[in-house]
């Protein structure tokens, strides 16, 4: 099938080639049929070739003599980057990206509320309670999801850590693919109170409460995630 893109359009290019790879169209190994790539994209050569630089500096695909161009093995790829991520959680591999997300998230989130929970300003708190006003006054996917996005990155700001704060941009991206999959397979699911009882904690200054909360938090997030496979099996 023919996919037209705009001329020039560099960005979506990029998109449609991680397109094809994600989904093992163009599998690891597989060299890339250039030529061939350019008429179906209907893109310059200079955007094809601007394109494959983005990709290979995210060490998914490489270039050698008498090879060609072709796709590098997944355990090449810059997995931490927010395209690869975003892609990764778009394709069908995002379902075992998704365990190994909550995997992280057990790891990261409560040591993160406890910290908050010692560190947080009533400026930081005021915000929290902000997104989880949003949170419950939801009326659509979106709002849901935004304000749930919202309240784990302030949170994570709250621990002024500037280490945790990055590592919450690589979790928001398969968050946000989650809480899409979760909220949209089950509209009546409250994610409030569960939040509520993070925020409570991290408000009162009670460490150990907060790690525990947000323990709940996480566990709660993943048997919904199951619950979600077995609407939509992804």
């Amino acid at each position: 099938m023919t996919q037209k893109l705009p001329r020039g359009v560099h960005g979506q290019t990029v998109e449609a080639l991680a397109s094809r790879i994600l989904s093992n169209e163009i599998g690891e190994g597989d060299t890339l049929d250039l030529p061939g790539l350019r008429r179906e994209l209907d893109v310059s050569l200079t955007a094809l070739r601007e394109a494959l630089k983005v990709l290979a500096a995210k060490g998914m695909i490489d270039a050698r003599q008498k090879r060609g161009t072709f796709v590098q093995p997944r355990t090449s790829w810059n997995l931490l980057d927010t395209d690869v991520m975003r892609w990764q959680t778009a394709a069908d591999s995002g379902h075992s990206l998704f365990d190994e997300l909550t995997e992280m998230r057990v790891i990261v989130e409560p040591a993160a509320a406890r910290l908050a929970a010692t560190r947080a300003t009533p400026a930081e708190l005021t915000a929290l309670s902000d997104a989880l006003d949003r949170m419950a006054s939801a009326r659509d996917l979106a709002a849901t999801v935004t304000a749930d996005l919202d309240f784990h990155r302030l949170l994570m700001a709250a621990t002024h850590n500037v280490f945790l704060m990055q590592v919450e941009r690589i979790i928001a991206i398969g968050l946000v693919e989650r809480d899409k999959l979760v909220h949209g397979n089950s509209p009546d699911e409250d994610p409030v109170p569960s939040h509520r009882a993070v925020f409570d904690a991290v408000a009162a200054h009670d460490a150990d409460a907060a790690c525990a909360a947000m323990r709940a938090l996480v566990d709660k997030s993943g048997e919904d995630l199951d619950r979600a496979r077995t609407i939509t099996p992804r």
